[in-house]
């Protein structure tokens, strides 16, 4: 277990050594062909299922009402993934995998256990039953937490925390709740076809309003109990193998749980759905909404508190740590690069904040003898990262820091005299600060001074 240093070397450190020969099922572009043409399979028989359960007519109707909320939700999570913004091919990769090859198992096991339950037992109504409240819950939520477990093992730097796994469990159930809308949507549009069912008292009118505007957070809400316990994990230490798998398993059996009880409303009496929806539903989602947003800023609170250690050291700007913790003042220091250089320097801006982020979190773990024994090496990669972009990033950083930095009251601690006695210091503390003329200051007595390189 590799320990954090007091602070890093200064600049100036050398080349990361040369990677060993891999074998060729071990490289990048084999395994990113095996999965792409897994799940481009998965998709296209889930394609075929649904079209021949729904029809072509259904499927296009399904289709069109099911990504009503897709954008939403995915703007959602990526709004909660900004303090650390992971890359789009993991989100690509988690919706994929939730919307074709957790799909795919779903449809393919839920109808094979009901079919043999309803042979067994000679109950099919029975069978009905005991697949809604205990197969599909056990096996929807296992398919999709595959996706979650992939990216934990193989994209583990990217897998840093309980956001990240609220993110991750989020957008694969979305995916998924994606494809199982256009089957319930396009098949009660059939229904209606074939006995005439027309406008609100249609039968896709329900399914519209009771999977569409009241529950569409429902899958997203099962699995993000999944990814939490995910995210737990991963901030354990790597000789913690206990905790890192009994935490996950936790958590799927919790989303498990709340996946039964809420597909057994139905059978609660003719308000049950409701009820349940009303009293159980709703403030879960109130208040998993409450943690992640909590955890979101306690991320923001633990870049405020470590970077400060790389300022000492020289690798970071007195008043960044100030920055990097808000997101007013990274969302500013973008639009301020972008304005004056173009979105080249916007992006670079950005890199800047997700790589000081990252080095943020991986020195937090440190310390608290969490971090993995590649820790060194990672942070030499962050720290060279930051060193590459510092030309462009610091002058935009110290931009966002005299906008947003407050004003610091200075009381006098004697009177003033003389042509200042009769002036605002000889009646209340005096304002430095953007809202004066003087130096600004960013933090807890760290000066910088107001100088803007861009300014023509």
């Amino acid at each position: 277990m590799a320990s954090s240093p007091p602070y890093p070397p200064p600049p100036g450190f050398p080349a990361p050594g040369a990677p060993r020969h891999a074998h060729w099922w071990q490289r990048s572009w084999v395994r990113y062909g095996a999965l792409v043409t897994l799940l481009a399979l998965s998709g296209l028989v889930i394609l075929a299922l649904v079209r021949e359960e729904t029809g072509t007519e259904g499927f296009l109707v399904g289709l069109g009402l099911a990504i009503l909320p897709v954008p939403l939700l995915i703007a959602a999570f990526r709004w909660l993934d900004r303090v650390e913004p992971g890359p789009w091919r993991n989100l690509l990769f988690a919706f994929a995998w939730g919307a074709c090859a957790a799909a795919l198992i779903a449809i393919v096991a839920n109808s094979f256990a009901t079919r043999w339950i309803a042979t067994a037992t000679a109950d099919p109504a029975g069978a009905d039953t005991l697949g809604a409240t205990v197969i599909a819950p056990v096996v929807e939520e296992t398919a999709k937490a595959a996706a979650i477990l992939l990216i934990f093992l193989f994209r583990r730097r990217d897998f840093t925390g309980i956001v990240d796994g609220v993110v991750i469990a989020g957008v694969t159930a979305t995916g998924f709740a994606f494809t199982e809308n256009i089957l319930y949507l396009g098949t009660a549009f059939g229904t209606d076809q074939l006995h005439g069912g027309r406008g609100i008292a249609s039968v896709t009118a329900a399914t519209f309003f009771v999977r569409i505007v009241m529950s569409p957070f429902a899958h997203p809400l099962f699995t993000v109990l999944t990814g939490i316990g995910f995210g737990i994990a991963a901030l354990s230490g790597e000789r913690r193998l206990l905790r890192r798998v009994l935490l996950p398993l936790g958590g799927l059996l919790l989303a498990m749980g709340m996946h039964a009880f809420w597909n057994g409303s139905a059978t609660f009496g003719e308000y049950g759905f409701f009820a349940v929806y009303g009293a159980f539903m709703v403030p879960a989602f109130g208040l998993l909404t409450w943690l992640v947003i909590w955890t979101r800023q306690r991320e923001l609170r633990t870049v405020r508190e470590e970077l400060p250690a790389y300022v000492m050291a020289g690798w970071l700007g007195a008043a960044e740590p100030f920055v990097l913790g808000s997101m007013r003042a990274r969302r500013l220091a973008r639009e301020f690069a972008g304005h004056h250089l173009g979105k080249p320097a916007s992006r670079a801006v950005a890199e800047y904040e997700a790589y000081a982020t990252s080095l943020a979190f991986l020195r937090h773990r440190g310390r608290r003898g969490r971090a993995g024994t590649d820790f060194v090496v990672r942070e030499r990669e962050l720290l060279h990262e930051l060193w590459r972009r510092r030309e462009v990033a610091r002058p935009a950083l110290e931009y966002a820091a005299r906008v947003t930095a407050p004003p610091v009251p200075v009381l006098m601690p004697w009177p003033a005299y003389g042509p200042a006695a009769h002036g605002p210091a000889a009646h209340g503390p005096a304002v430095y600060g953007p809202a004066a003329h003087g130096p600004a200051v960013y933090g807890p007595a760290a000066p910088y001074p107001a100088y803007n390189p861009y300014r023509t």
